[in-house]
């Protein structure tokens, strides 16, 4: 794999950015998006040869590739550092690594569930705590997570997952409040269904959006958002809705 390497002179490369979770998906969607607004990225992921396609596909001076698996938090203080260096500073984070593994409706799992939390939450929280002692220092930069629409209510289908994603919720709300006064924005980026390889065996379903689109929308609101963020916006309605719904009528319902 491509290992760390000095920042290009190229001036029109002017933003640095960080994703964790690049290999496919919202990530792989977030740095081709991101190259495309003019960062330059440090990519990261478990595959390797993925990353290494993403890499040819948006040029290899755009891209630093870095194989990296979300369970080896304590390899993220120096690592994150080295990316720092190689690429000239840091403007923005994305935490974008996730699983949501299928659970059938009368399982329960427990090695299952502490995997979606290893990777959900303490592998989110392994790679924001540096970003944010870094930003801090700095005055400036973003964090941003990729959590789900699933976190805003207890849901049957899968409850580990859903509790992953509001607890990633909680903690970047921590970290907004925290940071907000050192000119630091934490987004916190609530998908709905969005065409994805961990959605694929759920099929097609209403108002799914590609990738690419969600990613365009991440990044607008990255430059300048603070808070929380639907994408697309109508999940907004779509929640509210949910939260109201008494709990003896939601647990009943099949979504």
């Amino acid at each position: 794999m491509e290992h760390a390497e000095p920042a290009p002179s190229n001036a029109a490369v002017s933003m640095r950015a960080l994703v964790v979770g690049a290999s496919s998906g919202i990530g792989a969607a977030l740095v081709r998006e991101l190259v495309r607004d003019g960062y330059r990225v440090a990519a990261l992921a478990r595959r390797g040869e993925e990353l290494e396609k993403l890499r040819g596909e948006c040029g290899p001076e755009r891209v630093l590739a870095r194989v990296h698996d979300v369970h080896r938090t304590a390899e993220v203080p120096e690592l994150f550092e080295e990316l720092v260096r190689a690429l000239g500073g840091l403007d923005l984070v994305v935490y974008a690594a996730g699983i949501m593994p299928k659970i059938g409706p009368l399982e329960f799992d427990t090695e299952t569930d502490a995997e979606i939390l290893a990777v959900n939450v303490l592998g989110a929280q392994a790679w924001c705590n540096p970003a944010a002692e870094y930003f801090q220092s700095k005055r400036a930069g973003a964090i941003v997570g990729i959590g789900s629409i699933a976190g805003d209510r207890g849901r049957r289908g899968n409850p580990t997952y859903g509790a992953s994603k509001a607890a990633l919720a909680h903690y970047l709300e921590a970290l907004r409040n925290r940071l907000s006064d050192h000119g630091v924005r934490v987004c916190t980026i609530k998908p709905g269904y969005v065409e994805t390889p961990m959605t694929a065996a759920l099929g097609k379903l209403p108002g799914m959006v590609t990738a690419e689109a969600a990613a365009r929308t991440i990044v607008r609101y990255a430059r300048h958002g603070s808070g929380v963020r639907y994408v697309p916006l109508r999940w907004l309605g779509v929640s509210l809705v949910i939260r109201v719904i008494p709990s003896f009528v939601f647990r009943r319902l099949s979504i």
